[in-house]
């Protein structure tokens, strides 16, 4: 997503330039956005001269967005799931449980407090030289 914004005045981006960039594989560039394209955080772009774009600035689309498209909902251990498909019996009377739930939150909170266009900033300070 932040490849994307960097590189976002020259149209569409190519998966295959994305995977380069970020040397990952381009397969997994695509099983990743078609779980972002269906939250509607990018948007593909057919034909020649297409690519990826975001589906909304960069401003408006926050980590936690994407997480939670890509991965689900947040809980750093099972028992603070709201679906979770095996309840622990113990979460009435368990003082981590407390503890794990207050950390989900504040990492959720923390999550959704910083933006792709935070991201795509804080990229051009760490490499001056990065297109966008």
């Amino acid at each position: 997503m932040v490849d994307i914004g960097l590189h976002r005045d020259h149209g569409p981006v190519l998966r295959q330039e994305i995977a380069r960039r970020q040397e990952i594989s381009a397969n997994y560039v695509a099983q990743i956005f078609r779980h972002l394209t269906a939250a509607g955080l990018v948007v593909s772009v057919k034909g020649p001269g297409g690519g990826y774009s975001l589906g909304r600035s960069p401003g408006k689309i926050c980590v936690g967005d994407i997480l939670r498209a890509v991965e689900g909902p947040f809980g750093l251990v099972h028992c603070v799931l709201d679906d979770d498909e095996t309840p622990c019996d113990r979460t009435e009377k368990c003082v981590t449980h407390r503890l794990w739930t207050r950390l989900s939150r504040h990492l959720e909170e923390h999550l959704d407090s910083v933006s792709i266009q935070d991201l795509i900033d804080e990229a051009r300070e760490v490499d001056p030289g990065a297109l966008g």
